[in-house]
């Protein structure tokens, strides 16, 4: 696709990385479901090891129709590349672990999603790194908790399911006052309501499973270099090998080369492609999610059964003012959260929903359900449960594309059974 630059959001979701002149008209990116690729001389496939062509080898290394995916997704956020996963959690270790050795921190707002806490707090721990978790909407916890060790900021654009939106722009002043890029997990909000890299962030993650694929059909995950930083700084002693190699895109190479491509976390293409025919109705689909949550938290709002609501979109939540200025008044995402009297008030409800979909997934087209004590936390203490605002008369409801009106009824009969 010539002129990407000049062509708004809504068009560049459904034409970026379209070549149809070399898919021999087609419009649909082709699957190459081929484990690898022929190289018509030895001097080529050296040179493609090597790194000096773009050329395809194996298909753990590379794909055709993921790098399809990976020039629409690099469109979308307006960074410099990008590299698809087998899962969102794929592309956060991945993200992280190039930056992290033994005997390193980074600080992490504490609304995290569920795997990706397990992973900083019990996985991490174990190999000598410490995550640091401070109030994602305090910048200044931010920055007391930034030292001689750390090497990044990780922040979630909504927390899920917290609901807090950080000041992204001020955390990457932050980060950036200290030397260390900051990464944004922008699953929730998508490039549709935030674009991380023009608040300053420096790499964006996604769960592409979610929002981006949009159909609960497919499982992936991608890591987006904005090609900014200067990772020559003595905080990041190994880097000279990668910035020699590939300059400004010197940390996405590190990604791709010293741990993608070792850990396996290669994405199917065939899910790379289902993720592609998502993408094409992302801009339309995210305006209804977001219609339609707002519609949704007001109407549960002023039910009697219904203890609190959070969903930013609402004026009285303490991120609404965050999120007009970095979502430009597109909305608050897709996500509402709201309590029940209790655990039992919670599970009778959910038995007694008709239309909504009772399952642990978000960002589909349909909407869905989940009381997250109970499931995704069961394992956790009470304690973290609590610190990451999971309590037994929580309900995650992932609003879906379906009528307002029809979610509401299925809500409302459903509410009254829990009378």
């Amino acid at each position: 696709m010539d002129g990407n630059g000049s062509y708004g959001f809504d068009t560049l979701v459904i034409h970026a990385g379209q070549s149809a002149k070399e898919w021999q008209g087609g419009t649909l990116a082709p699957i190459f479901q081929s484990a690898s690729h022929l190289h018509a001389t030895a001097e080529n496939l050296s040179q493609t090891f090597a790194g000096m062509t773009s050329d395809h080898i194996y298909m753990r290394l590379t794909n055709p129709t993921n790098r399809i995916l990976e020039e629409k997704l690099t469109a979308l956020e307006g960074g410099q590349g990008a590299v698809v996963m087998s899962s969102g959690m794929a592309a956060i270790a991945n993200a992280c672990l190039a930056l992290l050795r033994t005997g390193d921190e980074f600080v992490t707002g504490n609304s995290l999603f569920m795997s990706t806490y397990q992973l900083f707090t019990k996985v991490f721990v174990k190999y000598g790194i410490t995550a640091r978790l401070v109030e994602s909407t305090d910048t200044g916890a931010i920055e007391g908790a930034i030292n001689e060790k750390t090497r990044f900021v990780y922040l979630e654009t909504i927390g899920n399911p917290k609901m807090d939106i950080p000041d992204l722009k001020r955390a990457a002043e932050v980060a950036h006052g200290h030397g260390v890029p900051l990464i944004v997990d922008n699953t929730l909000a998508t490039p549709y309501l935030c674009r991380p890299f023009e608040l300053g962030a420096d790499v964006v993650v996604h769960s592409t499973t979610k929002y981006l694929s949009g159909h609960g059909q497919a499982v992936g995950g991608v890591v987006i270099d904005r090609g900014r930083f200067d990772w020559s700084q003595k905080r990041f002693p190994d880097f000279k090998p990668f910035i020699d190699r590939k300059g400004p895109l010197a940390y996405l190479d590190k990604v791709w080369r010293e741990h993608h491509i070792n850990f396996g976390t290669t994405q199917s293409p065939f899910h790379a492609y289902l993720t592609m025919l998502g993408l094409d109705t992302l801009a339309v689909r995210m305006e209804r999610h977001v219609t339609n949550a707002l519609r949704v938290a007001q109407y549960i709002r002023e039910r009697p059964e219904v203890r609190w609501v959070n969903y930013p979109g609402l004026e009285i939540h303490p991120s609404h003012a965050t999120g007009l200025k970095e979502f430009k008044g597109k909305g608050f995402g897709g996500m509402v959260a709201f309590g029940l009297k209790d655990e039992e008030s919670c599970f009778r409800f959910i038995n007694h929903l008709k239309l909504i979909y009772h399952l642990a997934n978000l960002g589909d087209c349909k909407t869905l359900v989940i009381h997250p004590y109970s499931s995704q936390y069961v394992s956790f203490d009470e304690t973290t449960k609590r610190s990451l605002s999971i309590t037994p008369d929580l309900i995650r409801l992932s609003t879906g594309i379906e009528g307002a009106e029809d979610i509401c009824r299925d809500l409302g009969q459903a509410l009254d059974k829990v009378k």
